[in-house]
């Protein structure tokens, strides 16, 4: 049975709200926040890269850079730029990029239910990532980005929401990378149960996008909770942000990889090694247009591997996984990628930038190779998460991006 509660939410007045709405904060680094946000106070980024508003030189984990951030958030409330909900109220967030649509309920999530893994999770964390997240929302006390989630489509869902969209929205604008935001205020108490108790009936709900933060609000829950001797669950601390899609509105794209060389093979002994694991074809597209097939640049050629029966596990969720059989196959065996989480010799592009990206990585020389892969889709993210295992490094990438700052998660 999984909670998803309303909250009162401190988010921006009408007025601010595409001033302060700033991408999230894991997709631009320190010297990008600063450009995006220059000219510009009210931008999020002064709370989610409080670096920002301190000398370059600072360390980003520095304990006054998470000082800042506290001080950032409360100037924006103390200003009124942001202020905090009368009462408990769901939030409709619906984004629209290109062709693609995709509506989900803003609202607060159990700690505890993602300790008992009914919130499912396909990822492996980093120890400094979570260092970082549970500090910055410690010390701000609020979670002050959203946790990405998807659930099984249910059609009881999808009717109260469809039918609440109807009303006029709270915010409506188009950020600059052409992304459409639109926010409803679902504030009426008998929908707020109603969509309370339908989505209790959810047996499992899964972590898309985000989780460092979600790891990172486990972590403050238990926290706060052993050194509260008064604990009685229903303390702000035991639940996060979180915006839940249901998993048939999902756009997963590709999540390419480039190596910078060819692990001492000249390019003629590269392509025999990789032949005893796949069909190796020349004048291929750039995008392979389906799984076990990958579109491989090298020496300003496209190539198309294709994976050899028995070459990979078909009935494990994970070593089925593209991702899985690249690494297991190519870039462990012939290019000595062991792992591709701390090797510096591999990167990863996301599938947002195209294929033109591989080629100029490659045809710059910084470059050898490049592999194209297929997205992964829904379903195999959450075969692999129901398995318990989890899915090999980058391999999903999530767009439409939520937007920071259109709304946050108070602990007190």
């Amino acid at each position: 049975m999984a909670i998803v509660l309303p909250f009162k939410a401190v988010r921006p007045k009408k007025e601010f709200a595409k001033d302060i709405a700033a991408p999230p904060y894991d997709v631009v680094n320190s010297e990008e926040a600063r450009e995006l946000a220059r000219g510009n106070d009210k931008s999020y980024l002064h709370i989610s890269r409080p670096e920002i508003d301190l000398d370059p030189k600072t360390d980003e984990h520095a304990d006054q850079v998470y000082d800042q951030g506290k001080i950032n958030f409360e100037k924006f409330k103390t200003n009124g730029w942001l202020f905090q909900e009368q009462k408990p109220c769901y939030y409709i967030y619906k984004q629209i990029m290109g062709n693609h649509q995709q509506i989900g309920l803003v609202s607060s999530a159990s700690a505890e239910d993602y300790d008992q893994d009914i919130i499912k999770k396909h990822e492996h964390t980093r120890p400094d990532k979570e260092d970082d997240r549970t500090r910055h929302i410690g010390t701000i006390n609020a979670n002050t980005e959203p946790v990405f989630f998807t659930y099984p489509a249910a059609p009881a869902i999808d009717s109260m929401i469809s039918e609440w969209i109807k009303k006029v929205p709270e915010y409506d604008f188009t950020s600059d990378d052409g992304v459409k935001h639109t926010l409803w205020v679902c504030d009426d108490d008998q929908v707020i149960e109603a969509l309370k108790t339908e989505f209790s009936k959810l047996k499992y709900m899964y972590v898309a996008d985000g989780h460092h933060r979600s790891a990172a609000a486990w972590r403050i829950w238990k926290e706060r909770k052993a050194k509260n001797p008064a604990h009685k669950g229903d303390e702000e601390y035991n639940f996060f942000l979180t915006v839940i899609f249901p998993d048939n509105q999902m756009n997963i794209m590709a999540y390419n990889r480039v190596v910078k060389d060819l692990n001492g093979n000249s390019q003629e002994e590269y392509l025999k090694k990789i032949a005893e694991k796949f069909t190796v074809t020349e004048n291929a597209p750039d995008a392979p247009g389906g799984n076990l097939k990958f579109s491989m640049y090298l020496d300003g050629k496209w190539y198309l591997l294709a994976a050899k029966d028995g070459s990979y596990d078909q009935k494990d969720p994970v070593k089925r996984l593209d991702a899985s059989i690249l690494q297991d196959n190519l870039l462990h065996p012939v290019l000595g990628i062991d792992n591709p989480r701390t090797d510096q010799r591999i990167n990863f592009v996301g599938g947002i930038r195209g294929t033109k990206e591989l080629v100029k990585l490659v045809d710059s020389g910084k470059y050898a190779v490049a592999f194209s892969l297929h997205p992964v889709n829904i379903k195999q993210l959450i075969s692999v998460a129901d398995s318990g295992q989890v899915m090999p490094p980058k391999s999903t990438w999530f767009e439409p991006k939520l937007r920071s700052g259109l709304f946050v998660h108070q602990y007190d």
